[in-house]
């Protein structure tokens, strides 16, 4: 049986296969594009971490909230938040300071000619300095504990 662990590089392996596809408002499904916590159920869904359903990047905050770890880890979710401390976008860490995630454009994001025309798609980006970190959260250490 696979182990926390081996399934952490696995789920990295199946973000790196994501890159590029669109983001998309509300999307959760690699043909037809992807929101930011669309991707990261996916992807935890994929190796069996989520049960099946729609779960927003809030959502994915509180199921995993008791998993918080202090430095950034491949496989762990990154959160940022609104100036108020709500969650407004999830992503993956996937080491070097990098994260994957669906990002580009919002709400008014709903198609593939919606995402060209505003660079939204999955990308691999800096963690540092692109707002409010919330935290990092480990699904993987669910696992492991």
């Amino acid at each position: 049986m696979a182990t926390g662990e081996d399934l952490r590089f696995v789920a990295i392996e199946i973000a790196w296969r994501m890159w590029g596809l669109p983001y998309i408002w509300a999307g959760n499904d690699a043909v037809a594009g992807f929101d930011c916590s669309g991707m990261q159920v996916e992807i935890l869904q994929s190796v069996g971490i989520l049960p099946d359903g729609d779960w927003s990047a809030s959502m994915l905050w509180g199921r995993f909230v008791e998993y918080e770890i202090q430095q950034p880890k491949p496989g762990a979710l990154i959160f940022w938040s609104t100036p108020q401390g709500h969650v407004r976008h999830v992503e993956m860490c996937i080491g070097d300071g990098l994260s994957i995630g669906a990002s580009g454009g919002g709400r008014r994001i709903k198609t593939r000619e919606d995402a060209i025309l505003n660079n939204a798609f999955v990308k691999i980006r800096p963690v540092i300095g692109r707002g409010i970190i919330k935290g990092y959260l480990d699904p993987f250490k669910e696992m492991t504990s």
